[in-house]
């Protein structure tokens, strides 16, 4: 009874913040300050903590796979939010669909980034035995004819145009989580039905935009690349805007999903999705 009652308390008051129309509206800007002045944190962190190391178990388990840990704990939500409420597999399923845009849209980027990156960039071998130059390098001579794989796998050093895919990831990510998460609070608002494993999964999707949001800060304090992380979180907040601020505020269709919450909330009568809309920026204001 008693955890029941704090996991009622946990999921209302997260539920109420990301609901909150304020919020909703500033938090990519939020985000857009810490890629922008993350980087200054690299000023007050010690290079002698565990999160300064590339192999940390969270870097390990969670960055680089970040994507699938996002689709599994939102696509989850989504689907059995959508699905207790109207039990029509159609209509859950066409909420996921905006998931699976995102993935299409995560992968074709990447692949874009990679062969921008190999056709802009050229393969440098270090020379250990010159001496160094004043900022404490070695020198580099350049190798022609070598691809980014080759040169990484022989131990040189690969100098290119390039966009940070960590940063670029961990910001769709986090503004994926916020949009599809807003919808609970209104719905509890309307009086819907909640039980504990429903409000568990809500709360490891919270938990999960903390964890991306603390990896985030710390991929900028301990390994600051300006700018590449600027590239990339711009990326990823470009995204979010052409996607959740611009396709799915057509209306769902045969070619666009709509908006997290259309055809959900209004759980008392079937109303419109307009009506919908409107729930959402009423609710947890």
């Amino acid at each position: 009874m008693f955890l029941n009652t704090v996991l009622v308390v946990l999921t209302d008051l997260a539920a109420c913040l990301l609901g909150n129309t304020a919020f909703r509206q500033h938090f990519h800007l939020l985000l857009s300050a810490t890629v922008m002045f993350g980087p200054a944190l690299s000023l007050w962190v010690s290079q002698h903590s565990v999160f300064a190391k590339r192999s940390h178990f969270l870097y390990r388990t969670f960055l680089h796979s970040g994507w699938g840990w996002t689709c599994i704990f939102v696509g989850s939500f989504v689907f059995i939010l959508s699905f207790s409420i109207r039990r029509s597999l159609s209509l859950s399923i066409r909420h996921l669909s905006r998931l699976a845009v995102a993935g299409v849209l995560w992968v074709g980027f990447c692949k874009l980034l990679d062969f921008l990156e190999n056709t802009t960039g050229s393969c440098y071998e270090p020379l250990h035995t010159t001496p160094e130059v004043a900022d404490g390098q070695p020198l580099l001579v350049l190798r022609e004819g070598e691809s980014k794989s080759m040169c990484l796998k022989a131990g040189m050093v690969w100098r290119g145009y390039g966009v940070s895919e960590d940063v670029f990831l961990l910001c769709l990510c986090c503004l994926l989580l916020a949009e599809e998460t807003a919808v609970f609070g209104p719905y509890l608002s309307l009086g819907g039905f909640s039980d504990a494993p429903l409000r568990i999964l809500f709360l490891f999707c919270v938990l999960l935009l903390g964890l991306w949001i603390f990896l985030l800060l710390c991929l900028l304090a301990y390994f600051p690349q300006f700018p590449t992380q600027l590239l990339g979180g711009a990326l990823g907040c470009l995204s979010w805007r052409g996607l959740y601020q611009g396709w799915y505020r057509q209306g769902p269709s045969w070619c666009c999903p709509g908006r997290p919450g259309l055809g959900l909330l209004n759980t008392k009568s079937r109303g419109t999705e307009e009506e919908d809309v409107k729930l959402i920026h009423d609710n947890c204001n």
